[in-house]
């Protein structure tokens, strides 16, 4: 693409277009699912002429989705969700060589960030895909120059549908939302497989411990954490769970979880990771009570079930970086305790967030969900957070198998028969 006919960007660095050109396309190349979408969508084109707003974590795999977008006919405009996540070569290849507005660069700040989302909305998207809930609440702050025709949303974390299930209890969300997060080929793929995975490799990367033998604290059992714990576990660590749900915290117990009130096990863990998409759910009582050399992870996707104003309050010792992405927490009695990644999500600021293979899954939900939107734009789904249709998820699952050359068996007439009774 001629550098006079890029689309509108603020980058860091656009020369960095080719070398990011190449994970994209690696990316493409171990995501068959969304190939076969994107295959599709170039034939049908059914998002032509559609304004498509993204505030995703720009990698190379959120990459393949925009280029799925495009060839069903989208024009699509990313800002990031993290600023901690964003792959700078990937952010320049989608402008320099795909054509794709980008505006986000690693390690903006909050004036900046914020910028990027208003950009974002200014160019009046028509569907948003959101993973936090940003572009969406924005835009409602905005008001009707923001939402003048949304046509609807999707929302890919489980803090952003508490965000959005918060405007329609107050009767204000303004257009349908899919919940793509509680997608049941979500919760399994992404939350468990892929958060379990990436968490303890963003951990890994940024502090080279060894697991085996550490006391790993999970703050919160719900898919993401149970793969966090079953991977821990599997590494060697001796894993404690702290819930608030007692049904979670049973379930838990039964497979096998040391299980107790997180002041408790403040006093025991090594490595404390917080996934409960809550707020403040570590804080200066539990600080207190922490080792020396205890290290602080987040896997929720806001910086805000850490209570950094409490940790910072604490370190009357002063803070200082002892390995990139490692902050040490110097606390008056001498006790040091290590914050990963500012408390942003560690899997994306410390590694490469989920393996193409899970972003497969994820994005081919995306997309379809996309269209679905689109296919109801003369208003069939009132404004409301709703769940993915099932023939969709059914749909993801089967792409799914079939890229992993897995095949199944179909119900008897009989046995479709009592299935739907049951139903």
């Amino acid at each position: 693409m001629a550098r006079g006919s890029l689309p509108p960007h603020d980058l860091a660095d656009i020369s960095r277009a080719a070398e990011g050109a190449s994970r994209v396309e690696w990316a493409c190349e171990q995501m068959p699912v969304l190939a076969r979408i994107r295959e599709r969508f170039a034939q049908q084109r059914p998002l032509e002429g559609i304004r498509i707003g993204a505030c995703l974590h720009v990698t190379a795999e959120t990459g393949s989705l925009l280029l799925t977008l495009a060839a069903g006919g989208a024009q699509t405009s990313l800002c990031s969700a993290n600023p901690l996540s964003v792959q700078d070569d990937v952010a320049a290849a989608l402008v320099g060589e795909y054509g794709i507005t980008v505006r986000a660069a690693y390690g903006e700040d909050a004036d900046a960030y914020a910028g990027h989302v208003r950009e974002t909305l200014a160019e009046h998207p028509q569907v948003t895909i959101d993973d936090g809930a940003d572009l969406l609440v924005v835009a409602h702050t905005i008001g009707a120059d923001a939402l003048d025709g949304l046509i609807g949303g999707t929302e890919e974390t489980t803090t952003g549908l508490v965000r959005l299930r918060r405007l329609e209890q107050d009767g204000r969300l303004a257009c349908p939302v899919l919940a793509v997060n509680e997608a049941r080929t979500e919760r399994a793929l992404n939350d468990r497989h892929g958060t379990g995975q990436s968490a303890l490799d963003g951990i890994v990367r940024a502090t080279h411990v060894l697991l085996a033998g550490l006391t790993i604290v999970v703050v919160g059992y719900g898919w993401a954490g149970q793969g966090i714990a079953e991977r821990a576990r599997g590494a060697g660590g001796a894993v404690i769970v702290c819930e608030v749900d007692p049904l979670r915290a049973l379930e838990a117990r039964m497979a096998g979880y040391e299980v107790m009130p997180s002041l408790q096990a403040a006093e025991r863990g090594d490595v404390f990771v917080t996934v409960t998409g809550s707020r403040r759910v570590l804080r200066r009582e539990h600080f207190e009570r922490m080792k020396d050399g205890a290290i602080l992870a987040n896997a929720g996707h806001f910086d805000v079930e850490l209570d950094l104003e409490d940790l910072r309050d604490l370190a009357s010792g002063g803070v200082r970086e002892v390995r990139p992405l490692v902050d040490a927490y110097e606390l008056a009695d001498g006790r040091r305790l290590n914050l990963l990644a500012r408390g942003r999500v560690v899997n994306l600021a410390a590694a490469e967030g989920h393996p193409a293979a899970v972003m497969d899954v994820s994005f081919a939900l995306q997309a379809l969900c996309v269209e679905a939107l689109v296919d109801q734009s003369d208003g069939m789904l009132p404004p409301g957070v709703h769940p993915v249709p099932e023939s969709i998820d059914r749909e993801v699952g089967r792409l799914k198998l079939a890229a992993l050359g897995v095949q199944i068996d179909e119900p008897t007439a009989e046995q479709e028969h009592y299935r739907e009774s049951w139903i």
